[in-house]
């Protein structure tokens, strides 16, 4: 009975996500590289997050995505 609940929720978080794409790439309003900015930034914030226990660095979540000079943030770049 779990999965199928779980494949259930799996299921609709894909249509959702299909939905987004689909209205992403049709739309000409839709800002793409802003979509991809906050996508990145948010897997890496997830990334900071999940590793941090065990680097036992602190990690400062980045909410500053997406931007239009998406380097300007970065503190490797000048």
């Amino acid at each position: 009975m779990e999965s199928e609940f779980f494949k259930f929720l799996e299921t609709i978080a894909a249509l959702i996500v299909a939905v987004a794409i689909v209205a992403l790439l049709v739309s000409p309003k839709a800002k793409t590289s802003s979509v991809i900015q906050a996508s990145a930034s948010g897997f890496a914030n997830n990334l900071g997050v999940a590793e941090s226990p065990v680097t036992g660095a602190t990690y400062s979540i980045n909410l500053s995505y997406p931007s239009e000079t998406p380097f300007m943030t970065s503190p490797y770049m000048g």
